[in-house]
């Protein structure tokens, strides 16, 4: 084995949200770093998935913009949509934003090289593009995870995921989109937003496994109203081509004809080719890399954050963890993240904002629950005329009054989410949400108006 070309600190593979942070710090706190990225700087979030999927949710509210907008008195020619002009200008926006990344890098002294990396031992790497060997005292595998169509299916080659999706030539004048969670809902609600006809296809009995129960239904509801055809209880088995157009045969007999049909059913950790078994790292049984808390694996001086080790698969948790990660190793100042009370937001239309526990999760956690949930028609609303209502619901420990889950769907959802974060995570009782002032008039107000619960659970006595 030929000797390494070099050697430096901390060498990171990937340069999505995680692995840029981690580098970034890092190297200001002195360390010689390098950075191997295959596709683009920014990584998932950044180049096709937080950033220009919201671009496109900003285009797709404009029609219902344009529609409430007769309520109060406005009269315009009938506007017209351009798929190519988004298109093109969200890719002008990115490729801004990767150069942007670039420059922060190269600022903090980051070295970048475009090539897939490689581990060969605990303290190398060889970059596949040049064959170069660099030693690094520390690596970071950041490498986030990547859509997965499922298992093979007559027609699968026609599938897109919500990559490709992204750079289609044209709006499809009908969508047929499978799964049920994040991705599946938010590119649903784009394309019926831009005026596409979609139906939308998930295996379990609703949307947003994992979530509030409320909220999914709420949301699935919402959806429909916006003319979303939701199936669930089924999957596509196969996807047959008419001509320039598709049959989806779904599992439960019925078909769907469709000009596009996407699959966001889930994103596995990208942990395929990186030398991982030759080295000794250990997955998790999710098939994330197992990591301990400072987000170390099983291999002394080799370190995983973001996406692929399958803890919390969002790009602020994992900023939060390269950094945790940069201020322990490089820092002296070991730090772990808390990954309870994260708070998040489902771009879809309406909005969903969640943080803290689900009633399913509070009643199996703390048992004695008090429920205040609420649902009304939106001011903006009685003028528009717009068929919608707005849902918000908090759960409260019964025994310490502490706030222990907030729901929102409505817009603004992600917004108010974000603050309503932070005091669930303070551990704020729902006397300081009553001691609160409202904001009046405002959807938001009823987090801190609501007196009475609507339901109570408390645990059954022991017998």
């Amino acid at each position: 084995m030929t000797a390494p070309e070099r050697q430096v600190d901390l060498f990171v593979i990937g340069a999505g949200s995680g692995g840029v942070r981690a580098a970034r710090i890092a190297a200001g706190y002195g360390a010689r770093v390098v950075v191997a990225e295959e596709y683009r700087v920014g990584g998932t979030c950044v180049i096709r998935g937080c950033v220009p999927k919201k671009l496109l949710v900003y285009a797709a509210r404009f029609r219902e913009a344009f529609e409430d907008a007769v309520g109060f008195g406005w009269s315009a020619t009938a506007p017209t949509f351009e798929w190519a002009d988004l298109i093109a200008n969200k890719d002008r926006e990115i490729a801004r934003l990767e150069a942007a990344y670039m420059t922060t890098l190269g600022k903090a002294g980051v070295e970048i090289v475009k090539s897939r990396a490689v581990l060969e031992d605990a303290k190398t790497v060889r970059l596949e593009a040049t064959g170069e060997r660099i030693r690094a005292e520390h690596i970071l595998i950041a490498t986030g995870a990547t859509p997965h169509l499922g298992p093979a299916i007559p027609g699968i080659e026609h599938v897109i995921s919500s990559n490709e999706a992204l750079h289609l030539d044209t709006l499809p004048a009908r969508v047929l989109v499978q799964g049920g969670s994040y991705i599946a809902v938010e590119f649903a609600s784009i394309f019926a937003g831009l005026g596409s006809q979609v139906t939308l296809v998930y295996r379990g009995d609703n949307i947003l496994r994992g979530f509030d129960d409320d909220v999914r239904q709420h949301l699935r509801v919402e959806l429909e109203k916006r003319g979303i055809h939701v199936i669930t209880g089924n999957t596509v088995a196969a996807v047959e081509p008419c001509g320039r157009h598709f049959t989806a045969h779904l599992s439960g007999s019925m078909q769907v004809a469709a000009d596009a049909v996407m699959f966001a059913i889930g994103r596995p950790p990208a942990v395929r080719g990186l030398g991982l078994e030759s080295v000794g790292v250990r997955l998790a049984p999710n098939g994330g890399i197992a990591v301990d808390e400072y987000s170390q694996t099983s291999v002394p001086g080799i370190w995983a954050v973001g996406d692929v080790t399958n803890r919390i698969n969002l790009t602020p948790v994992a900023i939060r963890e390269g950094h945790a990660f940069a201020d322990t190793v490089f820092g002296g100042k070991p730090t772990r993240v808390d990954h309870r009370c994260v708070p998040t937001a489902v771009f879809s239309e309406p909005e969903v904002g969640t943080v803290g526990l689900s009633e399913a999760q509070a009643i199996a956690e703390i048992g004695d629950v008090d429920v205040y949930k609420t649902s009304f028609r939106p001011m903006k609303a009685t003028l528009s005329g717009r068929d919608t209502t707005v849902l918000l619901k908090l759960l409260v420990d019964a025994a310490t009054g502490r706030v222990v889950g907030c729901h929102i769907v409505g817009e603004g959802a992600g917004e108010m989410i974000q603050l309503v974060g932070i005091a669930v995570r303070m551990g704020a009782t729902k006397a300081d949400f009553d001691a609160t002032m409202a904001v009046h008039p405002t959807a938001s107000e009823e987090l801190v108006t609501m007196r009475q619960p609507t339901l109570r659970h408390r645990r059954k006595a022991a017998e």
